[in-house]
């Protein structure tokens, strides 16, 4: 089941359109994103890297900077310690990349995802301590490590911390007490005390500003530091960042950027992909490019994306780029299975329950997100994976919108070893029994019946025939998409289906003609579940009815249908062409 509800936003459409040089559509689009003011909207539109926020706003930014240009300055061993996701790789080669720059004594440690868990800890502090190395500096993780930090200072280590996830509190009395380790310097835009305007930046930007102020500190051309954007831009996607504000400037940029990169690891990515430089959009970072960087940090190491990244000739970086490639094909195979198990053990032992906690001591620990995220998608309700793991239990959740998963885990503090993350996802390791984690995590569950029909928002309530050309041209100006920017959304009712029929290589892509109620014909194309398409209008309308459509016959079939228009070129003949995302 599922609410659809068209936005309801107000303005004068036809003066935003005039003063903006848009179309009322666009004008009513931006609006439903919630941009109003004009300035607003001029940086939604045309923003530059001029309109990027002064990296010097960040709290403790020049403090940290200072002290690593002292440690460089008299040539102290510098250990970046990063993670084994995107965010967590691109970080990490912003910053080394950065620091050479600047002429650092640097090395880099990111964690073995199975032996070392998330972030920095015990074990890789005593590494870095019996190498000599002086000065530990986090990215993309960091801000939660309170005792491992606090041995690492007891060994007279200086560490610098980089990092965008959510600030640790305990909460006493209803009153929330931040909890701050004793890093020599923090840089995290989440800090209660930080002033820097725009709270969702990615790892890689946290790094990347850092890397910008050093460069300041060392005379680099400013310019220099743009060189980044296209790592900025592919953490942000692949990190699923909200494309709003600054991140929106900073993946249009970079994308840019990737369309002419330079960098040998990251061209053989996008080659071994059968893409080219020039057509990488959000989405090809998102499900394409970005899950092969993440597979090396699940299946492997993610030293092996680090490294392609650092490569300096096309040959090499072609057969890591291989290995990536071929490390997701084993991930989506293994993954598949894993989440068939996962909708069996739902259906058999947790149907009722509202959060869902899925013990799969089989699965790869490195696929529990994933997993997660599947479920998530097919049962709209919070969903934490857990596996066996080097330390016991561990697991990865995936929440809904009106679900905070980290501020839920606090409630429950005393069922882990660990835990962190945000408020649609989290990490933790068990010190508790899978059951009483699993009672305790929904006895405090205050989600009601409503949290869990899935609510599709609807831009415009348009007649499927009206898009044109010239308007689907227009769209791209509220690209990037992705998650806090999706793809607009509009719906139409009572079409009929003249035709339908099933194309593509696996025979899994629904093409369908079908006819407005005003007799203008419409194509449309569904990549959905096709069996289950039948079956609903089947239910619906009648087993017979459905062979009619798929035999173009006439048949009393009527959808109603959500859906984005999209640019068909078939033979160098263009006509717009409807992808439907929902229907009824």
């Amino acid at each position: 089941m599922e609410k659809w509800f068209v936005i309801q936003k107000g303005a004068d459409f036809n003066a935003i359109a005039a003063r903006f040089h848009i179309s009322p559509v666009t004008a009513r689009l931006i609006r439903n994103r919630e941009i109003t003011d004009e300035a607003a909207i001029e940086k939604y539109l045309n923003g530059t890297l001029d309109d990027l926020y002064d990296p010097h706003l960040l709290l403790d930014a020049e403090h940290l900077v200072a002290i690593l240009a002292d440690k460089i300055a008299h040539e102290k061993s510098i250990r970046i310690i990063g993670d084994y996701d995107i965010d967590g790789v691109m970080s990490t080669y912003i910053l080394y990349q950065g620091i050479m720059r600047c002429g650092g004594v640097v090395t880099t440690k990111i964690p073995d995802r199975m032996r070392d868990g998330y972030g920095i800890n015990m074990h890789l502090i005593d590494e870095a301590y019996g190498e000599q190395v002086d000065t530990i500096i986090t990215c993309d993780n960091g801000i939660a490590a309170i005792e491992e930090i606090a041995h690492a200072k007891e060994l007279n280590m200086t560490v610098l911390v980089t990092d965008h996830h959510e600030i640790p509190y305990i909460e006493e009395d209803g009153r929330r007490q931040y909890v701050r380790s004793a890093a020599d310097a923090i840089v995290n835009p989440r800090q209660p005390d930080c002033p820097y305007p725009y709270k969702g930046l990615c790892g890689a930007t946290v790094a990347w500003k850092v890397i910008q102020l050093l460069y300041e500190r060392f005379h680099v051309p400013a310019e220099e530091a743009y060189d980044f954007l296209e790592n900025v831009a592919f953490a942000t996607v692949g990190d699923v960042m909200d494309l709003t504000d600054e991140n929106r400037i900073l993946v249009r940029e970079g994308l840019k950027c990737l369309h002419r990169t330079k960098n040998p690891g990251m061209r053989a990515l996008i080659l071994k992909n059968k893409l080219a430089p020039e057509q990488i959009t959000a989405y090809h970072i998102g499900f394409v490019l970005g899950p092969c960087v993440n597979a090396s940090g699940r299946l492997e190491t993610a030293r092996i994306a680090l490294n392609l990244f650092l490569q300096k000739n096309e040959l090499d970086a072609g057969i890591i780029a291989e290995e990536l490639v071929e490390l997701n094909k084993q991930r989506k195979d293994m993954t598949a299975d894993g989440v068939e198990e996962a909708k069996r053990v739902v259906e058999e032992d947790q149907a009722g329950e509202k959060v869902l906690v899925i013990y799969l001591p089989k699965v790869h620990e490195s696929l529990a997100g994933i997993i997660a995220g599947r479920i998530r998608e097919l049962y709209h309700k919070p969903v934490f994976v857990l596996t066996n793991g080097e330390e016991g239990v561990k697991g990865s959740g995936r929440s809904i919108e009106t679900y905070s998963m980290y501020e839920e885990l606090c409630k429950c503090r005393e069922c882990f070893l660990k835990f962190g993350g945000h408020p649609m996802a989290a990490g933790l390791t068990l010190a508790e029994d899978v059951v009483v984690f699993r009672e305790k995590i929904n006895a405090c569950c205050e989600l009601t019946e409503d949290d869990f029909i899935p609510k599709i928002k609807i831009d415009i309530a348009m007649p499927a025939a009206y898009p044109t050309i010239t308007m689907v041209r227009e769209l791209a100006l509220l690209e990037p998409f992705g998650k806090g920017n999706g793809k607009p959304q509009f719906a139409d009712k009572n079409l009929s289906v003249v035709r339908a029929y099933v194309v593509g290589k696996n025979q899994n892509v629904l093409k369908l003609n079908l006819r407005t109620e005003h007799g203008e014909p419409v194509a449309a194309v569904y990549f959905g579940d096709v069996e289950a398409w039948k079956a609903y209008y089947g239910a619906k309308y009648g087993a017979d009815e459905v062979d009619a459509a798929f035999s173009g016959r006439a048949n009393r079939i009527r959808m109603s249908a959500v859906y984005y228009p999209e640019i068909n070129d078939y033979q160098g003949m263009e006509s717009v062409q409807l992808i439907i995302r929902n229907y009824q």
